[in-house]
């Protein structure tokens, strides 16, 4: 089962990478690497599993080939579970299995990726595969606000992403009303001095 293709998708901070075995119309499998690691880590394993599949292996972003968030930006175990839902859309798949590999203690964050994935996208995912892994536990009393909070979260955040509407130029008093319309505790002279510098002029607006 040699290795199909190099991938990458974009992202608004540069591009995600991965790597592909087997035929892309089989059975879809995403695979996530631990701790430090990146695709590679399962260069020995693909060979020794079912042919027939697709397997992809994803680089969190910062690891492997995939870019680096921007300096200053935190790496939290959110983003990464966000990064597979980017993924599994530039893929195009509905529903696959998730594999995820986490190594020690140093991988507490990242063992958790997977299950996170499979909880707020549970129409997603067909199996789940967890290797040297642990599963992820919340509190009953937590479970749903936890799940509505997150999975809004990520969701809101794509959708966003996918419109990057093309800044509108307004008039300046076009401008004003506007923002005095979504802040009805401003006055108009204060408006007049936040546009100042919250606004910024060009040819048309």
């Amino acid at each position: 089962l040699g290795m199909l293709s190099e991938l990458k998708f974009p992202v608004p901070w540069g591009h995600m990478a991965a790597k592909a075995w087997g035929p892309s119309e089989g059975h879809p499998v995403l695979c996530l690497h631990g701790w430090l690691d990146n695709a590679n880590t399962f260069d020995k394993l693909i060979p020794l599993l079912p042919r027939g599949c697709y397997y992809v292996a994803m680089d969190f972003s910062g690891h492997g080939l995939s870019s680096h968030r921007p300096a200053g930006c935190t790496y939290h175990f959110l983003d990464y579970v966000t990064d597979v839902r980017r993924v599994a859309a530039a893929l195009q798949w509905r529903r696959f299995t998730l594999m995820g590999h986490s190594m020690g203690n140093f991988s507490f964050s990242y063992c958790f990726i997977s299950p996170q994935f499979c909880f707020l996208y549970p129409e997603m995912v067909d199996k789940l595969i967890l290797l040297e892994s642990l599963g992820f536990l919340l509190a009953p009393e937590d479970t749903e606000a936890w799940l509505k909070s997150k999975r809004r979260v990520i969701d809101r955040l794509l959708s966003l992403e996918a419109k990057q509407p093309t800044p509108k130029a307004r008039s300046p008093e076009a401008a004003l009303q506007r923002l005095l319309e979504a802040n009805s505790h401003l006055t108009a002279e204060g408006g007049a001095i936040l546009l100042q510098r919250g606004a910024t002029e060009t040819p048309t607006g």
